[in-house]
């Protein structure tokens, strides 16, 4: 089991050099991991921080713990520029970035905002174009693609992304829909959440939905299992790890809300260290 924090972007947390200071704090710490949300807008009127260059100062800030995004919309982000951003990040931060997709939610009004498709089968297709994209062009090789919503002619993008076989990606799905954990199947790993967004998956569930992966399932490599917990004291949470990981989590990650935990309760989290034996 490794162990990450899941940084807001918003309200007290939309200071980039902020970030950065809790990601090698976190480091510092023994955690793992540091991920960050990424959206474009939360409550009303309330500062948010862009993920991506909020990525690149947590790159140039530590030297060893996991980076990335939990999770990214798809549909909203440019394929082909996504995927020069990604291939950076992953130079940058020499090997160590992970890209969380999914196919968003209006939740925070980030769709009708913005006039997106609101329908869940359009966010699905556009998602399932734009990885075949990225993967294409994270080759560094010649690639074409004709999709309903994206078209490639012949691009080739150099350089070609450090993590071979590619960029780790980890596909998010809502259980127990069916359809997000086949996607998941297809790529380096699965984050699971629950419908209403307040609740976690329980142990039972995450067993369910890794029998439904692995059937999935082709290709024999590695397969990361993400559990996300909403920030506790590292007492609370020890007694609940041992059952993910015996049910197949390879990822603890505690990921705060700006409207339940503060700046100081999030130090003093990441100062206690992860929930470890």
């Amino acid at each position: 089991m490794r162990f990450a924090i899941d940084l807001p972007t918003s309200g007290e947390f939309s200071n980039p050099r902020l970030l950065a200071d809790l990601a090698r704090q976190a480091e510092n710490s023994g955690w793992d991991g540091c991920f960050v949300w990424d959206h474009v807008q939360l409550e009303p009127a309330e500062p948010v921080a862009d993920s991506w260059i909020t990525l690149a100062a947590i790159a140039l800030a530590t030297e060893r713990i996991k980076i990335g995004t939990l999770v990214t919309p798809l549909f909203r982000r440019n394929p082909w520029k996504l995927a020069r951003e990604t291939v950076t990040l992953d130079h940058l931060s020499a090997g160590r970035f992970i890209l969380g997709v999914g196919s968003g939610s209006d939740v925070f009004g980030e769709i009708t905002t913005f006039n997106g498709p609101l329908d869940d089968r359009i966010r699905a297709a556009m998602l399932d174009e734009g990885l075949a994209v990225l993967a294409g062009l994270w080759t560094g090789e010649q690639f074409s693609f004709t999709g309903k919503y994206y078209q490639v002619k012949q691009g080739r993008f150099r350089p070609a992304a450090l993590q071979s076989p590619r960029i780790p990606i980890w596909v998010a799905g809502t259980w127990p829909k069916k359809a997000p954990f086949r996607r998941a199947a297809r790529y380096d790993g699965i984050v699971p959440v629950a419908g209403d967004l307040t609740h976690s998956i329980s142990p039972v569930q995450l067993r369910e939905l890794l029998e439904y992966i692995e059937a999935a399932r082709t290709a024999e490599s590695h397969f990361d299992v993400v559990h996300l917990e909403n920030g506790a004291g590292p007492g609370a949470v020890r007694e609940t790890v041992a059952a993910y990981a015996a049910a197949g989590a390879t990822w603890w990650v505690e990921t705060f809300s700006p409207s339940r935990c503060g700046l100081k309760d999030l130090r003093r989290r990441i100062s206690d260290g992860p929930p470890k034996e």
